[in-house]
């Protein structure tokens, strides 16, 4: 139930030199504008959010997952020092792919993506238990207006069909208390499966943090819980 996330499209804006110009152009830009006329420059609207590299630093260790557990590799992305360009796709969010729920970059389900993130996912080769964590950063209040759509997204998605197992996948979603400044989760279950899946979304400032578990008997929700946590912390 996993499938990959999207690759970063990285810009040349970094967090040490948010108003740099050297490797972004000439003075067509907003800010060469500005000074040919004495104007102030535009503010960078990425200044003081976290990059990629950063974010990576808040995703909780191999230590946390414990024995069994190994880093799917090809599964760990992030924009390093660099911000990509923000983006809203209303279309996807209008008619959801509600299959994106079964993989480990879900947050991809509301069409809206940030300037930085960084994910990795870890699998438990003996039982197939599979656990992947992320967080993006958005612009300002889009963080918030995530969070909305995610839920606007999960109430499309009542069921959707499982690729693997070609059954139908109950979908259910609820507000959380207690973890950050918002939090949704999501609970899958199928009849068909040993276990159900637990995704949680956390909202911490302009951070989106997302988890997913198919560990335990409880489809999930301790360990998602407990991840969801510990990344919200280091934040």
């Amino acid at each position: 139930m996993r499938s990959m996330s999207r690759a970063a499209v990285l810009l040349c804006v970094t967090a040490a030199l948010p108003f740099a110009l050297t490797a972004c152009g000439s003075d067509d830009s907003a800010d060469g504008k500005a000074a040919a006329t004495g104007a102030a420059p535009a503010k960078d609207p990425d200044a003081g959010l976290a990059t990629g590299a950063r974010l990576k630093k808040a995703l909780a260790p191999a230590s946390f997952f414990g024995s069994g557990y190994s880093l799917d590799k090809s599964a760990a992305r992030d924009t390093g020092g660099t911000y990509q360009k923000q983006a809203s796709h209303p279309e996807d969010l209008a008619h959801p792919d509600c299959t994106k729920l079964g993989g480990t970059s879900w947050i991809a389900l509301t069409g809206d993506e940030g300037v930085s993130f960084a994910q990795n996912d870890y699998v438990n080769a003996d039982s197939s238990v599979d656990i992947a964590q992320e967080v993006d950063a958005f612009r300002r209040a889009t963080a918030g207006t995530v969070m909305e759509h995610l839920k606007k997204a999960v109430t499309a998605c009542s069921t959707y069909k499982d690729a693997d197992t070609k059954s139908q996948v109950k979908v259910a979603g609820a507000a959380t208390a207690g973890l950050g400044d918002s939090a949704y989760t999501i609970t899958l279950t199928d009849p068909v499966w040993t276990n159900g899946t637990t995704l949680i979304a956390v909202r911490k400032g302009t951070a989106v943090v997302t988890v997913m578990s198919t560990d335990g008997h409880d489809n999930g929700a301790a360990t998602a819980e407990k991840l969801a946590k510990r990344v919200t912390g280091s934040l």
